[in-house]
């Protein structure tokens, strides 16, 4: 209780993370708080705040003067046992073991027997520890302790030979140890392994721990004898599945040697497949894709050893998506793949991939794709990244605070709008108003009134009947609503160019005027500024790609793109010119051998200079994207970010 108390004190005044020297001052001022307490019951608890506080060094310096100061303290035991503790887990067994023999036996306690245990085991004597560490009662030590438990009883078992029993006991460990020390535990098992079990333990090894590291490790044992045998089939037989394995072992790498040796040829192409529809209803948008991906495959082949791209045409089938990624997984051996487009082709696409341990670099704008699995990547621009570059800017940038939506009522519309709506609020600003339309209407009038809170019913002044006073010749428009009043400032309208040109100036007549217009990527045609005229001057929209950006390697890929084929680039070449760079760069990383590789290197992808925008990814794979904010103004498309 005495220890709880302290800590929570040095928890309380801010102590974790101060230097030695603070910490000493702050126990002892914690010291001068609590006269009551005896100077050696004070001694002992600041050693064991600053074993708590990581601090081994002092603590021991503590602890040793503790014993030196108080022999007859009642608790000199406890400073026993915590100075065994200290030393043994710096290696010194033999002075561990020697303060541990100054407290009867009795008075040892779980701690105290786990420590002496531990450090009989250091000293080669495993019978006599592993006795000490099978006694114990695993509930009464905390996780950590029940892993060096664990450990030891391992090296114990190996040291006896005893080695089924210990692989047992690592298998067990690996389950819940921290990466650091799982490295410790795989290397005990790796050597007992490899240096002292027979045919047999080794076959009863990878069958019993299959699921597992160990199980992995035994496996390449088996091939490595298979192949000093001359049994080259079994062997390779045996090491595909190693390296098809999801598990993280860390002999993986031996073990593609090794089959890389046998087959005369790299485990993996230098290849990256490409599923895409190149044919059939989404054809014509599978081919533009491609035309991207060529181009930075063109680039990169010039100055570097080539990378293969394999093409696949999966249309939209799902089945059919589904056979091209096994297929290039399988028999084509490429180390990542790029597509599909289209979204139910997707879905099929990432549950092979992460099914097969290959990389897949989605293209779709399908949401939550990433969400399949590690391997799982999406690049691709998504509903969510423009609403929330959009929010961001107008709240974080522009200060504005009210907004109303005004959407069509399709899936997209629905989708966008919710989006919108929780971005918007996650950064303190208000959706106000939320009114749908009719997707396919023409006349916004009604959806528009009922936006702006009045009857949609009531006739217009202009339609009401003429009286004599009224000149026939007077143009009559309606009361300009305050929309200010109406509690917004800005107003998004999640659809395309060619609806926007026809509802915008139907929001000027019925009196939506200066209020921030802000749309989705669909706004982004030069249809707009023709159908809309001076009606969308000031209005601020998203894009994963302008044709027109400033930044030299937007420029670049562009004049690139015309001189190849003659036209300028849409969104679809760019998305394939980046996903085929971005895929080529982490290639070419050294060390990249597997496809384990290559996701982990995806994962570390930070602000690539993309000309769909800046890329990374997040830890589920998703990417996240500095896309492009574009404005109309004096009639042109222009760049504001």
């Amino acid at each position: 209780m005495k220890r709880i108390v302290l800590i929570s004190v040095l928890v309380l005044s801010g102590l974790v993370g101060q230097c030695p020297t603070q910490t000493a001052y702050a126990l002892e001022s914690s010291a001068e708080m609590a006269p009551s307490q005896s100077p050696d019951a004070l001694a002992i608890e600041e050693g064991k705040g600053l074993l708590s506080l990581g601090q081994q060094d002092a603590a021991l310096n503590s602890l040793r003067g503790f014993v030196v100061r108080f022999p007859e303290s009642p608790y000199i035991h406890e400073a026993y046992i915590l100075l065994g503790k200290i030393l043994q887990q710096r290696g010194d067994n033999e002075q561990a073991v020697l303060y541990l023999s100054r407290v009867p036996e009795n008075d040892r306690g779980t701690q105290g027997h786990l420590v002496e245990g531990m450090a009989l085991v250091g000293l080669g004597k495993a019978e006599e520890g592993l006795n000490l560490l099978v006694g114990l009662d695993p509930s009464a030590l905390n996780g950590e302790d029940q892993l060096r438990r664990l450990q030891a009883m391992a090296e114990a078992d190996a040291l006896l030979n005893r080695n089924l029993e210990s692989l047992v006991l690592i298998h067990q460990a690996v389950q819940t140890a921290p990466a650091e020390k799982i490295e410790i535990l795989l290397q005990l098992a790796h050597r007992q392994l490899r240096d002292r079990m027979s045919d047999a333990s080794l076959e009863e090894a990878a069958f019993m721990f299959r699921d597992g590291p160990v199980g992995l490790d035994a496996t390449l044992q088996m091939a490595s004898r298979a192949f000093q045998r001359n049994d080259v089939e079994r062997s390779k037989t045996l090491l595909d599945t190693i390296v098809r394995s999801s598990v993280v072992f860390p002999y993986r790498g031996d073990a593609i040697q090794l089959l890389e040796r046998i087959t005369g040829q790299p485990w993996l192409q230098r290849a990256i497949g490409v599923v895409l529809p190149l044919s059939g209803r989404y054809g014509a948008f599978g081919n533009l894709v491609r035309k991207g991906i060529e181009l930075a495959s063109k680039a990169y082949n010039e100055s570097h050893p080539p990378i293969r791209f394999i093409y696949r045409d999966g249309g939209s089938d799902p089945g059919l998506t589904e056979k091209n990624v096994l297929e290039l997984a399988r028999e084509e051996k490429v180390m990542a793949i790029a597509g599909p487009l289209t979204g139910i082709a997707s879905a099929s696409a990432a549950t092979a991939a992460e099914r097969e341990k290959i990389p897949l670099m989605a293209i779709s704008q399908k949401e939550g794709l990433a969400q399949t699995g590690p391997y799982v990547f999406s690049d691709s621009l998504t509903s969510r990244l423009q609403v929330q570059a959009l929010a961001r800017y107008a709240v974080m940038e522009r200060g504005l605070t009210g907004f109303a939506i005004l959407y069509p009522e399709t899936r997209q519309g629905q989708e966008m709008t919710e989006l919108f709506s929780r971005e918007v609020e996650a950064r303190g600003g208000v959706v106000v108003k939320v009114q749908s339309y009719p997707a396919e209407g023409t006349d916004f009038r009604r959806s528009i009134k009922l936006l702006l809170g009045q009857d949609p019913d009531a006739p217009d002044e202009e339609d009401s009947p003429k009286t004599e006073e009224r000149n026939p010749a007077e143009t009559v428009t309606p009361a300009k609503p305050d929309c200010q009043a109406a509690g917004f400032e800005a107003l998004f309208i999640p659809d395309y160019a060619d609806r926007i040109g026809l509802l915008v100036p139907q929001l000027a007549y019925y009196g939506v005027e200066n209020v921030q217009l802000l749309g989705i990527n669909g706004w982004n045609s030069p249809d707009l500024i023709k159908m809309a005229g001076t009606y969308v001057n000031g209005a601020v929209f998203v894009d994963g790609f302008f044709r027109y950006s400033p930044y030299p390697f937007v420029k670049d890929f562009v004049n690139r793109y015309y001189e190849q084929y003659g036209e300028e680039p849409s969104i679809l070449e760019a998305q394939g010119y980046d996903v085929a760079n971005i895929l080529l760069s982490v290639l070419e990383q050294p060390g990249i051998r597997t496809r384990e590789d290559v996701m982990q290197g995806l994962l570390r992808v930070m602000n690539y200079p993309g000309v769909t925008g800046a890329t990374s990814f997040d830890p589920d794979g998703e990417a996240q994207k500095v896309l492009f904010l574009l404005q109309v103004q004096n009639g042109n498309i222009v760049q504001i970010n």
